[in-house]
């Protein structure tokens, strides 16, 4: 058997952000949860179709009557996708308390909307200068987030005074942030992104899915048709129906049953999902990008080069652990999208160009104490960092605003695809 790996530990990481090193690496193969050959389904895009890359050679269906382009290449899981995925992982732990970050969240409760909602720092596609965050009041100060002490910190911050995001949001220094919706618009602050995610499927072969419905009462379509009555609802009856200048209003398009989603759906066939021969997952962590961030302890003061090391040392860190949390869910991507990985995780360090890399492992306790280790250097250099969880309310507008949108979902139909 081979050796086992070392494990990542704080010093080791302390020497490669001081250093000379250029990134971490992780490439891990994966196969799906069903077994090699199993169909996965990527994700869609506009159009319904796949991101796809490099065409192979194109073949004939079996029967010979068309051509079949595949792929060298389709995006499993795209890099915003993965960085919101470690993130919730984050968010996680931080609910269960097994580790320390700063979150504020924008709470809902209380405004009687249809369906609850809570949204955090972490689950805000812009993080901390996402514009549901800007669109609520700061508690205490009882002033819009932007205008409160927390808020006006982030009007200056750069990557040459990154504290703020330290103290605030040190993943928005992790996962890239652009503060276009704050004060500056377009001229607010950019970092870019210092940890990227990808998986790919290779060798891609196109699949087919089916779709259909049995309704077991078996409402047939002569048996309508349906119209739409007053009180939101249908009804069979004409004279009870809503009337449009005179006329009763049939239920959706033409009052099938299937409006109403009765009756059976025809089974049908069309292309969906793919055969691959396998799934890569590449995590770059760059230490390069880290270093470019700078730490003063207070206004109008240069940064210390201690300080700096202990800051990017503890996002080091914080991504490391990130992406080690992500990857113990097993990267159940989506439906009939469930991914298991068909070798070890290591973490490769890059450092001397054409030189073997160094290996390291990391599990989900070793990536906790990780954190929890840089996390306390960090502090104890003189870095703030909250702990206390920032709850803040949302403005009027937002809550009617919301509130108007979930009543417009609410009344939707549902697609008669969906679980076929």
């Amino acid at each position: 058997m081979p050796n086992a790996l070392e494990p990542l530990t704080l010093p080791a990481l302390q020497h490669a952000v001081a250093g000379s090193v250029a990134a971490f690496r992780a490439v891990t193969e994966y196969q799906p949860a069903g077994g090699p050959g199993t169909k996965v389904f990527p994700p869609t895009y506009e159009g319904g179709r796949y991101a796809t890359e490099g065409p192979k050679s194109p073949r004939r269906s079996p029967d010979g009557s068309e051509v079949i382009l595949d792929f060298e290449r389709v995006l499993l899981d795209s890099v915003q996708s993965q960085a919101n995925r470690m993130e919730l992982a984050l968010l996680q732990a931080w609910e269960r308390g097994e580790l320390k970050l700063p979150v504020i969240t924008v709470d809902f409760a209380g405004h009687n909307l249809p369906k609850t909602l809570r949204v955090t720092s972490l689950e805000a596609p812009h993080r901390i200068a996402d514009a549901l965050l800007r669109d609520a009041r700061h508690p205490r100060e009882n002033v819009a987030f932007r205008k409160s002490s927390v808020g006006r910190e982030l009007d200056n911050v750069d990557a040459r005074n990154a504290t703020p995001l330290f103290r605030y949001c040190p993943t928005a220094l992790v996962f890239g942030l652009w503060d276009s919706t704050g004060p500056k618009g377009g001229l607010g602050a950019k970092f870019a992104r210092a940890l990227v995610s990808e998986i790919v499927g290779l060798d891609a072969q196109k699949g087919v899915k089916t779709s259909s419905r049995i309704d077991p009462a078996q409402i047939q379509l002569a048996a309508g048709p349906l119209y739409a009555a007053p009180d939101g609802e249908w009804t069979l009856n004409e004279s009870e129906a809503l009337k449009e200048k005179g006329k009763p209003v049939k239920l959706g398009k033409d009052g099938k049953p299937s409006e109403a989603n009765h009756g059976n759906v025809t089974p049908t066939i069309s292309e969906g999902g793919v055969l691959i021969s396998r799934a890569v997952q590449t995590i770059v962590l760059s230490l390069t990008a880290l270093r470019r961030l700078s730490f003063p302890l207070g206004p109008g003061q240069r940064s210390q080069p201690a300080v700096d090391d202990a800051a990017r040392t503890a996002l080091a860190a914080l991504g490391l652990c990130a992406a080690t949390l992500a990857r113990e869910q097993n990267h159940d991507l989506r439906s009939r999208c469930q991914l298991f990985p068909s070798q070890p995780h290591v973490w490769q360090l890059l450092d001397e160009p054409g030189g073997t890399p160094k290996e390291f492992s990391l599990d989900r306790a070793g990536a906790l104490k990780l954190w929890a280790d840089a996390l306390a250097a960090a502090r104890a250099a003189g870095l703030p960092f909250e702990e206390d969880e920032l709850v803040l309310q949302p403005s009027p507008q937002l809550v009617e605003l919301v509130k108007r949108s979930q009543e417009l979902a609410a009344a939707q139909p549902a697609d008669e695809g969906v679980g076929a």
